[in-house]
This record gives C-alpha cells, sequence and structure tokens, in this order.
C-alpha cells in the first residue's frame, strides 16, 4: 500500500502542470489549480512514506514492461524513504513558494513551461529512488535531467541562460553515458537490471575498479563533487530561486542516493573506496566554500555551498564505507547515520536560503551583494529566515545543522583508536577538515548577513525594497521550524536513520549498535534547549538596556557627520584576506589603478573568484580539442569518388588487421 501511494503521488504531481497548458498565457487560476494538484500529489507521496514508517508496510510492486532486460519494479526500504521527504516536502513548498515568486500575471510567457516542468522534475526523482530495476532507474534518471534542462532555461531569451543550460546538458549526458557502462558491468556480474546485493566473489578487481569510477563519474556530477561541479554554479544562480530551492536541496541528492545505492549492492568494497571518498569529499568541502567566500553573487554563493555540503556528506559516507572494508559497525552508523541526517538538513536550509534570496531578489530586482544592504528594516521576516538558514548551514547549535556533522565528528574521531574490531586512524584527518569547512562557512555567511541585511541600502534597489507576501513566507517559516525541531529534538528521528542505514548494510548492522545508543541524541536536547533559554535571557536584557541607553544612528558610521553607503565594507573587502589564503587554488583576478594622483576623479576596482576547473581546465581542454578536429576538414572535399576511396581504405585496413 506504501509503495502504490507513493505512484499515485507521483502520478499527480508529474501531471499537475497538464491544466495550465490548456489555459490562457498569464491565468492566476490555472496557476492556482496546477500548484493544489502538485500539493496534493506530493501530500499523497509524504503519506505514503509515513505509512512505510509506521506500519513498516513495503510490497514491491511489479508490471510487465516491453523493454528488454526491463521491469516496472518499484520498492520502498528504509534507504528510499529517506530521499523521498525532501523530494515531495521542497517541492510541496516550493510550489506554494511560486504563487508569489513567479505568478503568472508577471511572468505570462514562461510561467506555464515552468510549473509543468516542475512537477515532472519531481516525479522522475521519486521514480528513480524507488526503482529496483537498472532500466527503470535510467528512465527517472533522464526524465529528472530533462526536465531540469528545462526550468534551468526557464529565461531562455538570455544568452547567459542558453550558455548554462548546453554547459549542464553536456554535463548531465556524460553522467548518463557512464551510468550506461555502470549498469551494463552490473549485468554483466549478476545477468539481470535488477538492483538487488551481488554475490560474495562475482566481481573482480578490475570490475570493481571500473564500478567504482563510473558510479563516482556519473552520480558525481550530478551531485556537484568537486570536480565534477562545473554545471552547478551557474545554474543555481540564473534560475527562479524555487528551482534553484529543489535543484540544490533535492536534485544533486539524487547523486548521493545514487552512490549509496551502488555501492550498497557490492558484498565487499575495497578499503580504498573509503579512503577515497574521504579526500574528495573533504577537497569538496573545503575548496567549496572557499570559492563560495569570493562570490559577488548573493545565489552563486550559496550554490558553492552545496558543493561544500555535498563534500560533508561524502566525508559521511567514506567513514562509512571504511566501516564496511573493516567490519566496523560503530563509523557505518555514526558515518551514514550523520550523512543521511545531513541530507534531510541541506534540503532544509538549503531550500530556506534560496527561498529568502529569492525573497531579496523579488524585492530588489539584483542578486549583487554589493548592490544590497539595509534589508532588515524593510524585509524583517525575509531577514530572520536567512539568518536561520546561515545559523543551520554553518552547523552551529542549536540547529539542524551542528546534529549531523556532530555524528560524523564522533565517527571520525572513533577511527583513532578504541572499540571493537581493527582500527584505521587515517580516517581521522577528515575532522580537522570539517572543523575549517565550519569556520570558513561561519566568515562566509557573516559577510553574507552583513551585506546584504545590515548596514545601509548601497543602491536605489536596496532602497525601495519590500516585505515579500505571505505565499513566499509560510513555506520559509515551515523550513525554519523543522530546523528548529531537528537542532532541538534530533532523538525522535534516530530510529528512521537506523532503518537506512540498515538498508544499506544489513550484514553488518544487524546486530551492531544503534545510532540513539552510539550518539548522545538527548543531551544534545537539554544542551540546545539550555543555549536557546540563555539566548533569550541575554536578548531580553540586551533589548532592554538598549532602549534605555543606546542612541540611533547610522550603522557603520564612524562618528562621521555625513558617512555614506561607500564607507561600508563590500563583499570584495570582507573577504579579502580569506580569498587571499587560497589564492593558490581560487586564482582571484583583481583590477586596480596602477598609479593614482592625489585627488584622482574616477577610480575603478573589480574583482572576480572565476571557476578554476570550468575556466582553466575544461574551457580549454574543449577549445584545443575543437582546434584539434577542425584539421580534420581538409577530408571533408564533398567529393563522393573520395567518400568511397576512404571506405576503401577502411575496409582494407579492417582486412589486414583481421
Amino acid at each position: 500500500m506504501s509503495e502504490i501511494l507513493v505512484l499515485i503521488g507521483i502520478a499527480v504531481v508529474g501531471l499537475s502542470g497538464l491544466p495550465g497548458l490548456f489555459a490562457r498565457r498569464g491565468s492566476s487560476g490555472a496557476q492556482w489549480a496546477t500548484t493544489a494538484i502538485a500539493v496534493l500529489g506530493n501530500a499523497l507521496g509524504l503519506g505514503g512514506v509515513v505509512r512505510f514508517w509506521t506500519i513498516g508496510d513495503s510490497r514491491p510492486v511489479a508490471w510487465p514492461w516491453s523493454l528488454p532486460g526491463a521491469e516496472f519494479l518499484v520498492a520502498i526500504d528504509g534507504l528510499s524513504a529517506i530521499f523521498l521527504v525532501p523530494v515531495f516536502l521542497i517541492s510541496m513548498l516550493g510550489g506554494i513558494y511560486g504563487l508569489g515568486y513567479w505568478s503568472a500575471g508577471e511572468h505570462p510567457e514562461n510561467g506555464r513551461k515552468l510549473r509543468l516542468f516542475y512537477g515532472v522534475i519531481t516525479a522522475g526523482m521519486a521514480l528513480l529512488v524507488i526503482s529496483r530495476n537498472g532500466v527503470l532507474f535510467l528512465f527517472g534518471w533522464e526524465v529528472m535531467a530533462l526536465s531540469a534542462f528545462f526550468l534551468f532555461t526557464t529565461e531562455d531569451e538570455q544568452k547567459e541562460v542558453r550558455d548554462t543550460g548546453y554547459l549542464y546538458l553536456g554535463a548531465t549526458h556524460t553522467a548518463t553515458l557512464c551510468l550506461f557502462g555502470l549498469f551494463a558491468l552490473l549485468h554483466a556480474a549478476s545477468g539481470s537490471f535488477m538492483l538487488v546485493p551481488l554475490e560474495p566473489g562475482v566481481l573482480t578487481p578490475g570490475m570493481k575498479g571500473a564500478i567504482f569510477v563510473l558510479a563516482l563519474v556519473g552520480f558525481g556530477v550530478k551531485a556537484g563533487l568537486m570536480p565534477f561541479h562545473i554545471w552547478l554554479p551557474s545554474a543555481h544562480a540564473i534560475t527562479p530561486s524555487h528551482v534553484s530551492a529543489i535543484m540544490s536541496g533535492v536534485m544533486i541528492k539524487m547523486g548521493i542516493y545514487g552512490l549509496l545505492r551502488v555501492t550498497s549492492l557490492v558484498p565487499d568494497p575495497p578499503l580504498a573506496w573509503g579512503m577515497a571518498f574521504l579526500c574528495l569529499g573533504v577537497a569538496s568541502g573545503v575548496l567549496g566554500v572557499a570559492f563560495a567566500i569570493g562570490q559577488h553573487d548573493l545565489k552563486r554563493l550559496l550554490a558553492y555551498h552545496s558543493i561544500e555540503n555535498i563534500g560533508i556528506i561524502v566525508i559521511g559516507i567514506g567513514l562509512a564505507l571504511t566501516g564496511r572494508s573493516l567490519g566496523r559497525a560503530d563509523w557505518i552508523v555514526l558515518g551514514l547515520g550523520g550523512a543521511l541526517l545531513h541530507v534531510w538538513n541541506h534540503a532544509l536550509f538549503k531550500a530556506l536560503l534560496f527561498f529568502s534570496a529569492g525573497s531579496v531578489v523579488h524585492a530588489t530586482r539584483t542578486r549583487e551583494i554589493d548592490h544590497l544592504g539595509g534589508l532588515a528594516r524593510a524585509m524583517p521576516w525575509s531577514s530572520l529566515c536567512f539568518l536561520a538558514g546561515a545559523v543551520a548551514i554553518c552547523g552551529l547549535p542549536p540547529l539542524n545543522g551542528f546534529v549531523s556533522e556532530f555524528l560524523i565528528y564522533l565517527g571520525l574521531f572513533g577511527t583513532l583508536g578504541g572499540g571493537a574490531g581493527r582500527s584505521f586512524a587515517g580516517a581521522a584527518f577528515a575532522a580537522p577538515a570539517l572543523a575549517m569547512i565550519g569556520t570558513l562557512a561561519v566568515a562566509c555567511f557573516v559577510k553574507a548577513y552583513g551585506a546584504v541585511f545590515l548596514g545601509t541600502a548601497r543602491s536605489e534597489h536596496a532602497r525601495h525594497a519590500h516585505e515579500s507576501p505571505p505565499s513566499m513566507l509560510v513555506p520559509m517559516a515551515v523550513l525554519v521550524a523543522c530546523c528548529v525541531s531537528i537542532g532541538l529534538a534530533p532523538l525522535p528521528f534516530a530510529p528512521l536513520l537506523q532503518q537506512g542505514i540498515s538498508a544499506w548494510a544489513p550484514a553488518i548492522t544487524a546486530d551492531g549498535p544503534l545510532l540513539s545508543v552510539l550518539a548522545p541524541l538527548g543531551w544534545l536536547t537539554a544542551m540546545s534547549a539550555v543555549e536557546v533559554a540563555v539566548l533569550i535571557v541575554v536578548g531580553v536584557m540586551f533589548r532592554v538596556r538598549l532602549g534605555r541607553e543606546a542612541a540611533s544612528g547610522a550603522t557603520w558610521g564612524c562618528g562621521y557627520a555625513a558617512p555614506t553607503p561607500r564607507m561600508q565594507y563590500t563583499s570584495s573587502s570582507f573577504a579579502e584576506m580569506l580569498v587571499g589564503m587560497f589564492g593558490w587554488v581560487l586564482r582571484p583576478r583583481t583590477r586596480r589603478p596602477s598609479d593614482l594622483p592625489l585627488f584622482p576623479r574616477v577610480a575603478e576596482f573589480r574583482s572576480d573568484v572565476p571557476d578554476v576547473v570550468l575556466d582553466e581546465v575544461v574551457v580549454p581542454t574543449f577549445r584545443t580539442g575543437a582546434w584539434l578536429f577542425s584539421r580534420f576538414r581538409v577530408f571533408q572535399q564533398g567529393n563522393i569518388q573520395m567518400y568511397v576511396l576512404y571506405i576503401f581504405v577502411a575496409l582494407i585496413v579492417l582486412l589486414l588487421w583481421r
């Protein structure tokens, strides 16, 4: 029954955009109808997941399919349920958010397309998560990939949007090509396309290596794992913000799901797999936040933080893989438990941050941080929601980001020794890297929040800002409540995470320790409650004293009689020192006047942190390849006799080769 509910939800949400196609452009009634149908479908999907958790009712659904090797076989297990929750929840909230952010009246030219593919991508993601057949998995994967392309190119009249869409299309189909090879190898090993665990010994070392590389590239591109992230920053920046929320909060997690599902099928993963995941996770986490610090575009900054958080999740998966290789159930429980909880947490606070950023864009019509400032007064609720998301993404208590990172910390410190079983202290190197990620994230969001919401307005866009409508604020409030709930009371979520862990490694964790035993989740609740109480008391005391004694004045006025917005820190000046520390990899571009007179009339300073992998590796490589292949145009003579000669020569070569 759980699977049937989820399938009905998938069908309803996938078809939710059809009514809008038969209504006139700009029809608000059609938009409300689409949203209502999508909310119903997402609610049915969530109902199926809740039924699975409460009743344990899982009955696989198998229908015949005419495609060779394919079978419409779907089932829910603990791992699928974990990933279904953000798929349906964020899609539901994003649809409601879109009523005010991308209204039919303001966007009659592309609103119907956006709402149609918003439902289709939700259906594709949910389908691939419950698929138990490789062909059906690839079907859902491609539906998701193509829907994302149409969503990314919503405003396709802009050249930047078209270029970003083509970049994404090339990257995602490179990933799909790798997945074709991956499932072909799994079919060769098992004799079918069923996604079931392989028997021990059926994979040779060479096949294991090929499966690992293909899975890492195929799923790593979709997840935005560095250095496969080249499509992500631009795509998340140029799309409508509720699309950015579902892409960053949910779609990139499908790459994480694919990695977990495939690694669960391999009975004896080598130790090198875990170490590779740990190293890639550390690199993605540290460099992702380092690139974020140097950004001037608010949404591009948030996009790089998605790369950072994918790195944190992959660190947890690497710890769990290391535990499977060495038979350490405690490492599996803590590493994978932290990773799965961070899948939820990142979906919640990243959607919240993109919704808040969308509120800023909706009010000011700009994403440039240096054109904003002082928005907390005009947009108090959006400001508060962004602040909550910033605290959560930085891993600070008492919000949810702290809990998942705490679990990963416990597992990493556990590798230093102690406990029953083999030890491997080399994995603990990721702990200080995780601490560095958190520190840099705090610095980045101090910059972002301070430059966007504090101080004074730097432009006319910011001076005329206004608060967002309730249809945008209510989804943000729901996400804040979710972040607070997990942060203050993580213990009730431990059994749900335990089911996901057991589905991934049933043989090792069947008689192993429970997450609620290994991690002091009850103490976290007590500590968070004390912290909240202290914050409330200090805040009230500060407010009372401020009202009695403080004088009002311009923020950062510094005692000047006539301060101007130009006296404030900009995103460049705030991040200059940190960007300089990572200059060896960020390769910042700075343009400043070389020689200024004493009283210059005009002076201009610009700084930019490009994506090194895309701009200095991928693009030059493709340009070189295009130049080399252009040399072969000499063979295109346009003469049929020459082409017959080419065929004759090719046949002779093949005969001699044979």
